[in-house]
């Protein structure tokens, strides 16, 4: 354990890069930090409305509970992160987009960097291999705002008016 519990409540901004284990309600209220970290204890990202937490380890239970904003990938070494958060708000996808690959690997890139962790060297060093196991958390509200934004960019573009 390198931090104790709720480090980064509420936090705005910034970058925080953990080798090691943090405690229970780990990032939550985060608004705009982003955070990588080695494992957190249960509560994690609870109530976050911003920022994104990288979590390279277990995370405790009821991860991401009234999460509405923000993302969060956990590396799923074990297979079970699905039955350690609330699936009746939060979306559970692969890491498949290009975008978001390229995202996370320069945030462990960093966190290597800041922290010499073996961890992020091992994950990055077998890359092809490590990244099916991390899981994007997306708020299911967030993802639908995200969608209502985009469709509306669109009818902008198109000189539609914005439907609600």
């Amino acid at each position: 354990m390198i931090a104790g519990n709720v480090v980064l409540y509420g936090a705005t901004s910034g970058e925080v890069y953990l080798n090691g284990r943090a405690g229970e309600r780990f990032a939550i209220r985060n608004s705009g930090a982003t955070v990588v970290v080695e494992g957190i204890g249960d509560h994690g990202c609870e109530y976050m409305t911003g920022g994104c937490a990288v979590i390279l380890g277990s995370t405790g239970v009821n991860f991401g509970a009234g999460m509405s904003g923000g993302i969060a990938y956990v590396y799923d070494e074990v297979g079970n992160f699905d039955n350690q958060c609330n699936l009746d708000t939060l979306d559970l996808e692969l890491v498949d987009s290009e975008g978001d690959q390229k995202y996370l690997r320069q945030l462990l890139e960093k966190h290597l960097d800041y922290t010499g962790s073996p961890k992020a060297a091992r994950i990055l060093s077998s890359w092809d291999t490590s990244l099916p196991r991390f899981i994007k958390v997306f708020p299911m509200e967030y993802k639908r705002a995200l969608g209502r934004l985009s469709r509306e960019d669109e009818a902008t573009d198109r000189g539609e008016p914005i439907l609600q």
